[in-house]
């Protein structure tokens, strides 16, 4: 057995068991891959793939086993990586934040713009994406960690840990009927075209429910994952907008005035995703700590050794 070998029967899962998919992703040939899972399974003297013909179709029931054992191996591996390139180099390297448009637009250009000066050698990359995208993209380590509010617990092998609280705010132009509502009701946004967030971000989910536990039908009128797009068809006058609250500042949203909505749709929590045994670079726990102050390097270390087998995903306060 060899690593070869590991990475080629990974790859055909993650490519949906579309071998000639798995070979473009490792500059192989479809061929070798195929080979290469053969003789695999030769040594290991079971089906890791159930078939149809010569298709792969599936795991087996002892391959579902060897897989989760396959990706524990090369997750050491990689680890061994970086413990050396840690050693080598400390105070380089690549790190990838995977996160939303709301994080890297509003949350995270002070805090990189402060780890970029302590650690000029270390090339920062921001992969943006859906929740659920960006906890993939740790799982399957092309980013380090992932920030959201959405998609960052329930995901097994991932730990998420709490970064900041936040609540949503509503805005609308100066003079808008709405702001001699005090406090805001639900069955005053209703009596309004709203623009707010898609589904899958920034709290929508909890603006949906707040909505529908009153028995209340809100006319949103437009869905977008960028909060300034929300803002700038508000100002056109195409409806009242939510927002989170860190999406709106009075020095730069001068034809916008702000509502608190914290007393309408509760409050959030915005992680951070780490896979479970993960190796963090120094620098790695420097970020985090930026961003969350409290999220000191002996708690992050204390939350990843309490990590059992059997547990799939934690879900922190701190």
């Amino acid at each position: 057995m060899n690593l070869h070998q590991f990475r080629f029967a990974r790859e055909a899962v993650r490519q949906n068991f579309n071998l000639t998919d798995a070979a473009k992703v490792l500059f192989t040939s479809q061929p070798g891959v195929s080979k290469a899972i053969l003789e695999l399974e030769g040594e290991l003297g079971v089906d890791i793939f159930r078939r149809h013909g010569k298709r792969i179709r599936n795991l087996t029931e002892p391959g579902k086993k060897i897989l989760d054992s396959i990706n524990r191996i090369l997750s050491e591996v990689e680890n061994l990586k970086k413990i050396g390139a840690e050693y080598a180099a400390n105070d380089q390297g690549n790190f990838v934040i995977a996160t939303t448009h709301t994080q890297a637009r509003y949350a995270l250009p002070q805090v990189i713009t402060e780890f970029t000066k302590r650690y000029p050698k270390v090339r920062v990359s921001i992969q943006q994406g859906s929740p659920e995208h960006l906890a993939d993209l740790v799982m399957n380590d092309l980013a380090d960690m992932a920030i959201a509010t959405e998609g960052m617990t329930g995901v097994p092998g991932l730990i998420a840990l709490p970064g900041y609280h936040w609540q949503h705010v509503v805005v609308v132009p100066h003079g808008h009927p709405l702001l001699a509502k005090k406090p805001i009701a639900l069955e005053d946004l209703v009596q309004y075209p709203l623009i707010t967030y898609d589904t899958a971000f920034a709290g929508r989910k909890k603006i949906s429910a707040a909505f529908a536990k009153k028995n209340l039908a809100p006319n949103v009128v437009l869905e977008a994952i960028d909060a300034d797009v929300i803002k700038t068809y508000v100002e056109t006058g195409l409806g009242v907008g939510i927002v989170a609250g860190g999406a709106y500042d009075a020095d730069r949203d001068k034809g916008l005035e702000m509502m608190p909505a914290g007393h309408l749709f509760g409050t959030n929590t915005t992680r951070i995703g780490i896979k479970k045994n993960a190796y963090l670079r120094g620098y790695s726990y420097t970020f985090i700590e930026l961003f969350a102050p409290t999220l000191t390097k002996k708690l992050v270390d204390q939350a990843l050794s309490e990590q059992t087998e059997d547990q799939h995903d934690t879900n922190y306060e701190i």
